[in-house]
């Protein structure tokens, strides 16, 4: 048939199927995630750059597209894997289909892939390499192992901005109530920052100043903040000097509050290190601990990276765990208001349990 496509896995396992979006062939790393629906904030969160993103749940495309849902101006997933596209579109708020918002953005995908075999393939033997395309799977998969693995790719540089901006858009009528304390100034270092973040911090009552990834500390210090934030985004934070070299000299001259690539990349300026894990975590029921308080938090979350707490000891307190695997979710420094989670406080798709990482920046900022 015409539309015939597979996706093959750099290991030689083919799945077959149908294309959707973009008539077209792509190459990434293949995750998946485990939200059943949040599929348009997957698909333009900037931490999923080169990647080919099977949704696990088995009908995807029901509630459409809408702009306010985006989180960046455009999607960066490489790819977009489902069991099924949805032919209707269900929800007052979409403007369009999610096929004719994938075909707009000239998006690849690939729909009648057994979904649960290939998530299961990929907890088994581990992400990897892929391409989605109609070539026959023998080309595909030397197309896959022919790529750029993972490991070692500096991605922030690819999805920051290029100028700095002020931001002033709050979260609105769905906004959760949060205690402000004046509106103290943070200088946002966008290593792939989704916009949600930067409306809770406007909720949160803070004037947000965002600014490239690679702008220096004299340079950020410049702007005379209150704070300083370090966003999401994708890649080998190893791989991410530039910003290490920046967050190293920033320590304990302001509050600083890292989310995701940014936990990782402050981890290492304090001396840590990182590694890949096997699958990573991508969904929007991922369970944390707050070590502190032990409530359990159901969290967002999209990383295949992971913090070595223990190269961290004498230095940073482990504050958050993941409760599926034992990994480090949060840390704190023990001299200077500097902390930073793993997972996604903003939700956008998700749940809002931890919202209140906001609100403990702001009142490092203001005591």
């Amino acid at each position: 048939m015409k539309n015939n496509a597979h996706l093959v896995l750099a290991d030689g396992t083919a799945f077959p199927g149908r294309r959707i979006g973009h008539d077209g062939e792509t190459i990434g790393e293949a995750v998946f995630t485990t939200g059943m629906t949040g599929y348009q904030e997957v698909l333009t969160d900037p931490s999923y750059q080169r990647q080919l993103v099977c949704m696990t749940a088995p009908q995807i495309g029901n509630t459409g597209a809408t702009p306010e849902d985006d989180e960046s101006a455009a999607p960066h997933a490489a790819g977009f894997i489902v069991y099924e596209l949805s032919k209707v579109t269900s929800n007052w708020r979409a403007t369009e289909s999610l096929d004719e918002y994938l075909k707009r953005h000239r998006v690849v995908g690939i729909e009648g892939v057994d979904t649960r075999a290939l998530t299961r393939h990929l907890r088994d033997h581990g992400s990897q390499l892929a391409a989605i395309g109609s070539d026959d799977p023998s080309t595909l998969c030397d197309k896959a192992r022919a790529a750029t693995p993972m490991t070692g790719l500096d991605l922030a540089r690819e999805v920051t901005t290029k100028e700095r901006y002020l931001w002033t858009e709050g979260s609105g009528v769905w906004a959760s109530p949060m205690t402000t304390h004046g509106k103290p100034k943070v200088v946002a270092v966008d290593l792939g920052v989704k916009r949600n973040i930067l409306r809770c911090l406007v909720d949160a009552g803070c004037e947000v100043v965002v600014v490239p990834a690679n702008t220096s500390a004299a340079d950020i210090l410049a702007e005379s903040p209150d704070g300083v934030f370090l966003s999401n985004g994708p890649g080998d934070p190893a791989a991410v000097t530039y910003a290490i070299e920046s967050v190293r000299e920033l320590i304990g001259k302001r509050p600083l509050f890292g989310i995701c690539l940014g936990h990782q990349i402050l981890s290492l300026a304090l001396g840590g290190e990182t590694y890949k894990l096997k699958f990573g975590h991508r969904g929007l029921n991922q369970p944390v601990q707050d070590l502190a308080t032990g409530k359990v938090e159901v969290t967002t979350q999209n990383h295949g990276f992971v913090v070595d707490v223990d190269s961290l000891k004498g230095k940073c307190e482990l504050t958050h765990l993941h409760l599926n695997d034992g990994t480090c979710e949060g840390i704190s420094h023990l001299e200077s208001d500097t902390f930073s989670v793993q997972y996604h406080p903003e939700a956008a798709a998700g749940p809002h349990d931890a919202r209140y990482l906001f609100e403990r920046f702001v009142k490092q900022m203001t005591k």
